[in-house]
């Protein structure tokens, strides 16, 4: 497995990228992508890929490092997909534990993600991963 980083304006975040990701954001048009990329990128938002042996996409992270009161400075997974073709053969942990190398390089002190109340089988990857379980997370709708 090869996981690498892609950087804006990388055909491969179309083309092989947004496939996957659409697996946990069937939102996403190819517009909307490219639109929330553009601004996010400015705000720190990144995305790593992992690609198998063959050349497939297997799985990605969409990323950010945080500064703020609580954590101090954090990395914080936005996305975190594994292809469904590739789930339960190590694509998770490889990114997880990318993300956590890439996270201690970075001086932060904490990696955490939110993980929606019915994804049951994401929240046993994670204590599988050793995260904790350290709070909720609460929403407003704005419309």
């Amino acid at each position: 497995m090869k996981i690498i980083d892609l950087e804006p304006g990388d055909a491969r975040l179309g083309a092989e990228i947004l496939p996957v990701l659409r697996e946990l954001r069937p939102q996403l048009t190819p517009e909307l992508f490219a639109e929330v990329y553009a601004e996010g990128y400015a705000q720190g938002l990144r995305f790593t890929a992992a690609y198998a042996d063959d050349g497939a996409c297997v799985g990605v992270a969409g990323w950010r490092v945080i500064v703020n009161t609580s954590a101090l400075r954090k990395l914080y997974v936005d996305d975190l997909v594994t292809a469904e073709s590739a789930r339960s053969g190590g694509v998770g942990h490889a990114l997880l534990a990318h993300l956590e190398d890439r996270a201690r390089a970075l001086g932060c002190h904490v990696l955490n993600l939110d993980s929606g109340t019915k994804r049951t089988a994401a929240h046993r990857f994670y204590l599988r991963e050793r995260m904790d379980i350290t709070g909720f997370h609460f929403v407003k709708r704005l419309d």
